[in-house]
């Protein structure tokens, strides 16, 4: 006994376990946690810069394109004539034919550099910068509504894990109760006043209510993950503070009309629209002629002499012949029309694909705000109506006393669901004010009511 004595006190002391802190956070704070954190936002807020730079990769087709070129090259003279399809083997060759087939090979220099500008264009370049500026446009509007998106997720989650809390308390003083009702009526089957049945009854009624506690903290949990999702929270490490939102009822003030655009769902879907409508222009000015106005400077080194001989030694490194050219181009894309006008027709339908859509996504705003109204409506008077269900419940209960279990069970049963029904009744209300705020597309009067 002493040696194992020794052997025990020869081990490490074990690690501290850590304690964990949890952070009460409340509906306001979950949302601005989670567009703070949640990584989707990023990606739209790069998407954005990305768009961002494509406007001024636009911008660039003002400038003038600038080329140069500096070549060396040790080569035959050998020079026949005829014609050569074009093509991007064979290197091209100036000055006479020789009409010889000689190998010796001769230095050869040149350098020079072109510059292009399209003085105008017939506002084909301002037409691909509106483009470029209606994608980041675009760009915005999808990271207003992917904010918008998770703000009304994780608001929602927060409330489904109110509810799954009022419903486990509700389910824990059922247990309570049947583990009351149980103790009570085992001392009146003892005393012979009840029959050994109504016990065992109330053991299953006491199971059920402990299955009904298991099922709501596992919703709990579910939910409570989701916001920790969202928010960027460990689950242990988050506590929801709700008070107002499960102890109050929100005023009852008017609703005012619903401005569908407003919405950022609508707003991304104008900003689609308005992006097609560019491209559209784009596409009426891309089969105009296209002028560019060049200049280009250059000059050449070569060894050989005009009669063909070899002046030999260093002659050709260095460009010894200097040209320089000024002039007007212009291209005319005649078979580009075809293609063009095809691609014009596909544009147009997109567009009025784009404006059913719009029509399609403000018609379902209507309708979900209309509804949701609808169930505020109901839910107040729900909510005005359940504490008057607990009061009857309770007093049924109360009066139970030696009755049949039956009617024991059911004035339990009464009761646990008037509970669930009164604390979720408040949730119910303040649920469809976040429906009419998703609806309207700014939940900042929500919150801010929400989280007093």
């Amino acid at each position: 006994m002493m040696a194992a004595s020794g052997t025990l006190a020869a081990q490490p002391a074990s690690p501290p376990i850590p304690v964990t802190i949890a952070q009460s956070v409340t509906i306001a704070q979950a949302v601005e946690d989670a567009l703070r954190n949640y990584p989707a936002i990023r990606v739209s807020e790069d998407e954005m810069n990305a768009a961002a730079a494509g406007i001024r990769l636009a911008q660039t087709a003002y400038l003038p394109r600038v080329d140069g070129i500096a070549q060396l090259s040790r080569a035959t003279r050998n020079n026949v004539s005829g014609l050569m399809l074009p093509e991007s083997v064979i290197p091209s060759m100036s000055g006479p034919v020789l009409g010889t087939n000689n190998l010796g090979s001769t230095w050869g220099s040149a350098a020079g550099g072109l510059v292009t500008w399209q003085p105008f264009d017939f506002g084909l370049r301002t037409a691909n910068v509106a483009g470029a500026t209606a994608a980041r446009d675009r760009a915005q509007a999808v990271l207003k509504r992917t904010r918008y998106d998770v703000s009304v997720a994780t608001a929602d989650a927060f409330l489904t894990v109110i509810a799954a809390q009022q419903t486990a308390e509700a389910a824990r003083a059922a247990v309570d109760r049947w583990q009351v009702l149980l103790t009570s009526t085992h001392a009146q089957v003892a005393a012979q006043l009840r029959p050994g049945a109504d016990e065992s009854r109330v053991l299953a009624e006491l199971a059920q209510a402990r299955t009904q506690v298991a099922q709501a903290e596992q919703t709990i949990a579910v939910a409570r993950s989701t916001v920790s999702q969202f928010v960027g929270i460990d689950p242990t490490e988050l506590t929801l503070n709700a008070d107002k939102v499960v102890a109050e009822l929100p005023p009852d003030t008017p609703q005012p009309p619903l401005d569908a655009a407003a919405n950022p769902l609508a707003a991304e879907q104008s900003a689609v629209i308005a992006q097609t409508r560019s491209r559209l222009r784009a596409l009426e000015r891309t089969d105009y002629p296209q002028f560019f106005v060049e200049g280009s400077v250059s000059a050449r080194g070569t060894g050989l002499e005009t009669s063909g001989g070899r002046l030999g030694g260093w002659n050709g490194l260095a460009p010894t012949y200097q040209n320089y050219a000024l002039g007007l181009t212009v291209v005319f894309p005649f078979m580009d029309r075809f293609a063009i006008h095809e691609q014009q027709v596909a544009q147009v339908a997109s567009v009025r694909a784009g404006e059913a859509q719009y029509n399609l996504i403000a018609l379902n705003l209507r309708a979900q705000f209309n509804a949701a109204l609808a169930t505020l409506a109901g839910a107040r008077r729900v909510a005005a109506n359940t504490p008057v269900e607990v009061t009857a419940a309770r007093s049924a209960l109360y009066q139970s006393g030696l009755a049949p279990i039956d009617d024991v069970a059911q004035a339990q049963r009464l009761v646990v669901q008037a509970q669930i029904d009164n604390s979720l009744a408040r949730l119910n209300v303040w649920r469809a004010l976040l429906q009419i705020a998703t609806a309207r597309g700014d939940l900042q009067p929500f919150l801010a009511e929400a989280s007093q």
